[in-house]
């Protein structure tokens, strides 16, 4: 009921039955008493890539799902992308799945893509179970995930319209993003400086302003993911104002790093669209305070170290993700409490909003009678720096590397069970949605 008390939760099964008052433990039952540390709903993280089948060795669903329970996390959207093939077609979605089954420490759902020639396939991956799609407005990265143009998007967004299916999108175009190239042809690729001026607020700019317009037309429902450029807030508030069915998230490492603070050639933080300058970080607190950005998810994207290239520290030629599924609460919750706010903030941020937009409303992020009994079990208190080597993710290079955060996760419970207790996670409790 957006507070904080003392409860007690009462968990049939699988589910919560009810939240009762602290002393209100029927004589019998059996209790787990976690004192005066906090108790979350589980985080539910709207935008992770997974990588698998296909690209396994840069992040994949058993060790993934492990550090997301490691981090209070205990639902996961996957991303379409990076894995092969990428989740475009039902018979791709069969695949994801296949790929999935058995491994998952958290529950685990899948985002479809809209890409160039699928336009007959969205209907089916609903049918199919799908949350919704997620497109790019600029190339992906990777050969297997085509971009898409207006001509392309507008009748998908009718159909999405039509499904009342979801539609994330990538909000950068090429425009802006090929003339800076032009102009930074001589520049150093170790410098962040060349890399955050390759990567400009007008890509983003012009890409929501297309969304909104075609959010509009359509009326699909739209959620723009990774947003960076403070410049561009005003267009969301626009939007919002307008009655528009859009939102948007922004990432913790938007919330956490600045450009002034990254050195040249430390490429795990390289990220698109890129990591801004401080006082563009604090619009995007505001802009979270006053409800234009209405959720945080983490965009956990990694790679393999060798393509980080960390061993030039070549920023250009670098992939580009941030590797931060396990920190993604304690890292957001060291920056809200610097700023006065609460646990309550975060809940809304990283629970019910992420819940929401994936159509989980009911089952997931909150603690509320009927919900599933995913809880997390935090000393918010409690500080702990960064060490990589106790990091799940298959790999530890990460920006977080040595940060003194603010939050350390002491239980993780997935529809009433305990998966995570400080020490091991139960490592196959997970569920496909």
């Amino acid at each position: 009921d957006g507070r904080v008390a003392p409860a007690a939760i009462h968990v049939l099964g699988e589910t919560i039955a009810r939240v009762a008052a602290w002393d209100d433990v029927p004589a019998g039952a059996a209790l787990d008493d976690v004192g005066e540390l906090a108790i979350l709903p589980g985080i539910v993280d709207t935008h992770v890539h997974l990588n698998e089948p296909g690209r396994t060795e840069w992040e994949g669903f058993a060790t993934a799902t492990r550090a997301a329970a490691v981090g209070g996390t205990t639902t996961l959207v996957d991303m379409p992308l990076n894995s092969i093939p990428p989740t475009t077609t039902r018979e791709a979605l069969a695949a994801k799945r296949a790929a999935a089954r058995g491994q998952c420490a958290v529950d685990v759902g899948f985002w479809g893509g809209v890409v160039p020639g699928n336009l007959g396939e969205l209907a089916g991956m609903v049918a199919d179970g799908i949350r919704g799609f997620k497109c790019f407005l600029v190339d992906s990265g990777v050969d297997e995930f085509g971009w898409v143009d207006e001509a392309v998007l507008a009748p998908a967004m009718g159909e999405l319209a039509r499904l009342r299916s979801p539609l994330l999108v990538h909000a950068e175009v090429a425009g802006p993003i090929d003339r800076a190239a032009a102009a930074l042809v001589d520049a150093d690729p170790r410098a962040y400086a060349t890399y955050l001026a390759s990567r400009p607020p007008a890509a983003e700019e012009e890409a929501i302003a297309l969304a909104v317009r075609l959010c509009r037309d359509t009326r699909a429902r739209t959620h723009i993911v990774h947003h960076s450029a403070a410049t561009a807030l005003p267009l969301l508030r626009g939007a919002h104002a307008e009655g528009l069915p859009l939102s948007a998230e922004t990432c913790p490492h938007y919330l956490t790093f600045a450009a002034e603070d990254i050195a040249d050639g430390a490429t795990p933080w390289k990220c698109a669209p890129p990591i801004r300058e401080r006082a563009n970080q604090e619009l995007l607190w505001a802009a979270l305070a006053d409800g234009t950005l209405s959720l945080v998810a983490s965009d956990h994207s990694p790679c393999t170290p060798a393509l980080k290239r960390m061993e030039t520290g070549d920023f250009v030629a670098a992939w580009g993700g941030i590797a931060g599924l396990q920190l993604a609460l304690p890292a957001v919750w060291t920056a809200a409490r610097a700023r006065g706010h609460t646990l309550v903030d975060v809940v809304r941020w990283m629970c019910e909003a992420p819940a929401r937009l994936a159509g989980l409303v009911g089952k997931k992020g909150a603690i509320v009678a009927g919900a599933d009994a995913d809880l997390c079990v935090l000393a918010d208190d409690e500080a702990f720096t960064v060490e990589p080597a106790a990091l799940q993710h298959r790999w530890s290079v990460t920006p977080y590397a040595g940060a003194r955060l603010f939050g350390r996760v002491h239980a993780t419970y997935l529809r009433g069970q305990r998966i995570y207790d400080g020490r091991d996670v139960d490592r196959v409790a997970g569920q496909l949605i």
